[in-house]
């Protein structure tokens, strides 16, 4: 037996969408940015994009009509309710401060957000502010933490590999963006990595 009816934790996933468009849209002035720069860039861009902008939003549309399971065929069935409650909670847990870490971070960059890989422009600030103080890249995590999260709420094999794919795109992104950061920040860029993990404060 489920903890959240299908109906509710659809809506809610609308629910946190709209709110965090709504926050990139006050902190950075645009809701949509084109992807550019190399292969890699624009893949992990675009894979970014595809997963909060059409794969949530159908997931909570199929969870709304009840028919997520029914079309999912990766979906796994836990026999235990008390791990599937389990399953559930830690996965909503997850989704929910995932969302809240990406609005923190959005709001904390402002108009020096650009999408990731792309090298600083001339007016960009180095932030190491509000979830910056903590880890170099908080909207990686924050996109691996939503992920994950709607995955175990969902019990879907499927969107743990898209957990996965986004792990393995993020970790080859990261060098090149720090990259770019250190050409453009030099010693005060160095310094600050050295003080900060790159996605979880005590790992990496």
């Amino acid at each position: 037996m489920h903890l959240f009816d299908p109906r509710i934790l659809g809506i809610g996933i609308l629910l946190l969408l709209a709110s965090l468009v709504t926050v990139k849209q006050l902190a950075t002035g645009s809701i949509l940015d084109k992807p550019r720069g190399n292969l890699l860039i624009q893949l992990v861009n675009i894979f970014n994009l595809f997963f909060l902008l059409v794969v949530n939003p159908l997931a909570a549309v199929a969870l709304i009509l009840r028919t997520l399971e029914g079309l999912d065929p990766t979906h796994f069935n836990i026999g235990a309710p008390s791990l599937l409650v389990a399953l559930e909670v830690v996965g909503l847990l997850l989704y929910v401060a995932g969302f809240l870490l990406m609005a923190w971070a959005l709001l904390t960059l402002g108009r020096n957000y650009q999408l990731g890989g792309t090298a600083p422009r001339a007016q960009d600030d180095l932030i190491a502010d509000g979830p910056y103080r903590l880890i170099r890249h908080p909207m990686y995590t924050a996109a691996l933490i939503i992920a994950l999260g709607l995955g175990l709420a969902t019990q879907s094999w499927a969107f743990l590999c898209v957990f996965l794919i986004y792990l393995v795109l993020i970790l080859a992104l990261i060098p090149v963006e720090e990259g770019e950061l250190g050409k453009a920040y030099g010693a005060t860029y160095s310094a600050y990595r050295q003080k900060t993990k790159a996605l979880l404060p005590s790992i990496y």
